[in-house]
């Protein structure tokens, strides 16, 4: 049992090396870091909302704006697939959207079955026993066929709206270049951003609350002003308001959206302005010069979240799946764009309904008083344990070091953030932690009053207490994993640290503990042990 070969010796003081150099940022300053070679961590513990101070907002979405959002794409796949119809396209007129439902009228009477068992199909349950999403029926008009979403089919696309969104707040986060945010769903429709040292919520609101729905559509030159004067489009147009003022009318099908999108970052224009350079993927560069080609000397218009931000006209055609987007736009504002824009648009808007900066005052008394009880923790543990086990006491303290270093190097490698309730974790760890050695010379201790020599008072010691303390731990881990799946926010980070910590303090106080043994052991050959 006390038999440790050379290739154990090494992986135990790699494995403790390897936790000082991960948890070596913590204590460094961040200039010191900045001169350490690239090869070296250098990433330090992250500090929570309630210890470092930042922002906290609450966004909302409504299931009406959802449903909204499900129709539009609904029309969209009604459109596609009455086009791509075997033996020809399937005439449509007369579509609206009203009242939640999608009307249209299919215009050759010989068609409409034709065109309910294509709606049929492709509204479809995905799974076996899945509920419908959307309901297909015939309107009173002859030809009519009206598609209305089920409640199973809102709360499906909520569902799938929000965890969408959650993706997309995340990529505009992360993309500013603040650390460590959190961002929960809480309940059906709202979303929690924690953003830790952003003290100035106003550039994170400006960035959350705006959807990014990008969309190329073609100018309707044709429409009567005198018309559009009083709030009338022509069929198959809208009026939208201009960036620049006013109003401007255009075609309500998009030639292209930003769905297509594949990067945008800023740049100039031909007159040096900051601008918004954009790329296409494949497919949306194929569309994009077939309808730069098709409608060359009209005007289009670029439309962000319903505005209209730039209407240039197509003087050639544009080939190269990218283009530029210029306007009255400073370094700050096109660089916004450039990142809604790359993160992608969300599936529905969101709105602010809960706002806090959190202050980092309360951080510093925390976390000054967690060191404070982590200190006294280990200096208390410390004296009891020398004090009870002598030489085994020592190995136990040592074991009780190690093991701070550990967390504290595996959370800074993880990126985990350290909150109060981690805290709280970290200091249950440390009291805790010498539990298994307290077993295992207890243990011993008991051997040696059964008059067995000091070798075997150690293994057996060691080989007995092993299996209670990993039955004990590994029931602790099941609880910790319990708490983290069905936790939030708080308990999660509770959770995290108690977990890494059981881990840690079960290969310090079995491990690193009896590989110290065994070397005293093999070094000074004792005959009698004081236990």
């Amino acid at each position: 049992m006390l038999d440790f070969p050379k290739w154990k010796i090494w992986t135990v003081a790699l494995t403790v090396l390897i936790g000082c150099l991960l948890a070596l940022p913590n204590v460094l300053p961040q200039s010191t870091l900045a001169a350490l070679p690239d090869f070296l961590p250098k990433n330090a513990l992250p500090l929570g909302l309630d210890l470092r101070g930042g922002s906290h907002l609450m966004l909302e979405a409504t299931a009406d704006d959802v449903q909204k959002a499900k129709l539009d794409a609904l029309e969209d796949t009604v459109r596609a697939e009455m086009r791509a119809a075997e033996n020809g396209a399937i005439g449509i007129s007369d579509l609206s959207l009203q009242g939640g439902r999608l009307r249209f009228t299919v215009t050759d009477a010989t068609r409409v079955d034709q065109a309910v068992g294509i709606i049929n199909r492709v509204t479809a349950p995905l799974g076996l026993g899945a509920p419908r999403e959307v309901e297909v029926s015939r309107g009173s008009v002859p030809g009519q066929i009206i598609l209305t979403p089920t409640a199973a089919g809102i709360a499906a696309a909520v569902d799938g709206a929000m965890a969408q969104a959650v993706e997309v707040i995340r990529k505009r986060i992360d993309e500013l270049g603040t650390r460590e945010p959190t961002i929960l769903r809480q309940g059906a429709t709202r979303i929690v951003v924690q953003v830790p040292g952003l003290q100035d919520p106003q550039a994170l609101k400006a960035l959350l609350g705006k959807t990014a729905k990008l969309e190329f559509k073609l100018v309707d030159v044709a429409a009567d002003q005198a018309e559009v004067a009083q709030g009338r489009a022509p069929p198959g147009s809208q009026i939208l308001p201009s960036l620049e003022g006013g109003q401007l009318v255009v075609k309500r099908r998009a030639i292209i959206s930003g769905d297509q999108l594949i990067d945008a970052q800023v740049s100039t224009d031909q007159n040096g302005a900051p601008a918004v350079s954009f790329r296409f993927d494949s497919t949306g560069g194929r569309r994009f010069a077939q309808a730069t080609t098709e409608n060359v000397g009209r005007p289009f218009a670029i439309i962000l979240d319903g505005t209209v931000i730039s209407a240039p006209n197509i003087n050639e055609p544009i080939l190269g799946g990218s283009g530029i987007i210029s306007g009255n736009y400073t370094v700050a504002s096109a660089n916004e764009l450039a990142i809604l824009l790359r993160s992608g648009k969300l599936p529905v808007e969101l709105k602010v309904v809960e706002e806090r900066t959190v202050g980092p005052d309360l951080g510093a008394d925390s976390i000054k008083a967690g060191i404070s009880a982590s200190i006294t923790a280990v200096i208390l543990v410390s004296l009891f344990m020398v004090i009870t086990y002598g030489r085994f006491g020592v190995y136990s303290v040592a074991a009780l070091v190690i093991n701070a270093v550990l967390i504290l190097g595996i959370m800074s490698a993880l990126g985990a953030t350290l909150t109060l309730p981690g805290i709280a974790g970290f200091v249950l760890t440390m009291g805790a932690a010498v539990d298994a050695n307290v077993l295992i010379n207890e243990r011993i201790r008991e051997e040696l009053r059964r008059s067995r020599g000091v070798l075997s008072a150690i293994e057996t010691g060691y080989k007995e207490a092993s299996g209670t303390i990993f039955d004990a731990n590994v029931t602790n881990v099941i609880a910790s994993a319990i708490m983290f799946a069905l936790g939030s926010g708080p308990v999660k980070g509770f959770a995290v640290v108690l977990t890494i910590g059981i881990i840690t303090s079960v290969f310090t106080a079995v491990t690193v503990t009896r590989l110290m043994a065994s070397r005293w052991f093999a070094s000074a050959r004792p005959t009698q042990l004081v236990l």
